[in-house]
């Protein structure tokens, strides 16, 4: 029998968002795409706001020891410079029931959502946008630091990017005229054509991309002199751009690699106490095979979370791997998908990558950005007619994973 366990004390568990689950949310940006319907409306969403107690009920019978959340900045900070306790109240609730339950928080303090004031005046693309960032996650980090000693400043900030600024299909609907560049994912591929077109996006994209790093950064100072002793990381969508023998799509990947990866962990990597990963496309420059493919039409590849993996520990930081998962409406290949993903975590810790925990995307099933209600990424399904959750075999398998601290085979 063949096992391969995983260090003591690893963390298991999934991840949630604040706007994708909570439900109520409608002073920020998204919420005002939606009025304008340039994308689906929230709503209500899983109502996780109300029903977060019986959803970590779920995540202890599940066995999970850690679960990612975000708080919503626009519930906190609603005007600018003016926060709300009740909201802090309520995600003191939040993380005292998960310490009730034996589970460790990692807090995200942005997950794409932005308050209205702060869109409204230009968002990240503000000059003063780094300074009105370390703010809000100064303020949240010293109202929360004594429940929670893992914050994560920002999700996915390229995607945030791209999205916004290259494809035009999230908010602020910019798009960069020239080319698609890289398509990196289906999400609203619809809402493109809505999107305000030119060369101009392409120079916003770029200075949106170095405000975010500057935020982290300025984020990361701030958190420290509230609080020194929390860990502050970033969590950062990695593609794996692979190819063929070709050296002319080697190439291609190295150079993708770079801009996708490389050149925001390198302006923000010393500003990090560890690093998020979260793990979905792998791409093959020459490749002619015919992939399996995931709902959302992406490359069936949980093995290649091993490469990812391999790109971060090049930085020298504890890594955990902050959201993986796979859209599988009839949940027939998420329990593969979830044993060929942590067999990769597990293969990169014996490479020497220094990976501390792994929490799957998603526990719950949620709104996905510009594709709506449609894609299921959950371990447990949420009727949105009646909002009762149903636990899915995958997520057994699970279960049975993190019991064991490992795979046995």
């Amino acid at each position: 029998m063949l096992e391969k366990k995983f260090p003591e004390g690893f963390y298991w568990g999934a991840a949630t968002a604040s706007y994708q689950v909570e439900g109520g949310i409608e002073n920020c940006d998204w919420a005002e795409a939606a009025r304008a319907k340039r994308v689906p409306p929230c709503g209500i969403a899983c109502d996780h706001y109300h029903r977060f107690e019986a959803d970590f009920d779920i995540a202890k019978e599940l066995g999970h020891t850690a679960h990612r959340l975000s708080v919503e900045w626009a519930r906190i900070e609603p005007e600018e410079g003016q926060f709300n306790m009740e909201a802090v109240a309520h995600y003191r609730e939040a993380l005292l029931a998960l310490k009730a339950r034996n589970i460790k928080p990692f807090v995200t303090l942005w997950h794409f959502t932005l308050p209205l004031w702060f869109s409204e005046s230009g968002g990240f693309e503000r000059q003063d946008s780094p300074e009105v960032f370390a703010r809000y996650a100064a303020f949240v980090v010293k109202e929360l630091c004594d429940l929670c000693d893992h914050f994560s400043t920002m999700n996915e900030p390229n995607v945030y990017g791209s999205n916004g600024w290259l494809r035009g299909s999230w908010p602020p609907f910019k798009r960069f005229a020239v080319t698609d560049l890289v398509s990196i994912t289906n999400s609203g591929r619809i809402y493109e054509a809505q999107a305000t077109q030119g060369l101009r996006p392409l120079f916003l994209y770029l200075q949106v991309m170095k405000n975010l790093a500057n935020a982290h950064n300025a984020a990361y100072h701030a958190i420290k002199q509230v609080s020194p002793k929390t860990e502050v990381s970033v969590v950062k969508h990695v593609i794996v751009f692979a190819a063929n023998s070709n050296p002319f799509n080697k190439l291609k990947a190295a150079v993708a690699n770079y801009l996708w990866t490389s050149i925001f962990m390198n302006r923000t990597h010393h500003h990090c106490d560890s690093i998020g990963l979260n793990y979905y496309f792998y791409t093959q420059f020459g490749d002619m095979r015919q992939w399996k493919k995931t709902d959302m039409d992406w490359n069936f590849a949980p093995e290649h979370i091993y490469d990812a993996l391999m790109m971060l520990a090049h930085y020298k930081k504890p890594l955990f791997v902050s959201e993986g998962g796979l859209a599988d409406h009839d949940d027939s290949d998420r329990a593969e998908y979830i044993t060929k993903q942590v067999t990769g975590v597990w293969r990169a810790i014996q490479a020497g990558a220094d990976v501390r925990g792994h929490l799957y995307w998603s526990l719950l099933d949620n709104y996905e950005w510009a594709l709506g209600f449609e894609k299921r990424f959950g371990l447990v399904e949420v009727n949105y007619d009646t909002l009762e959750r149903t636990i899915r075999p995958s997520a057994q398998v699970y279960k049975e994973i993190i019991t064991q601290n490992g795979i046995v085979e």
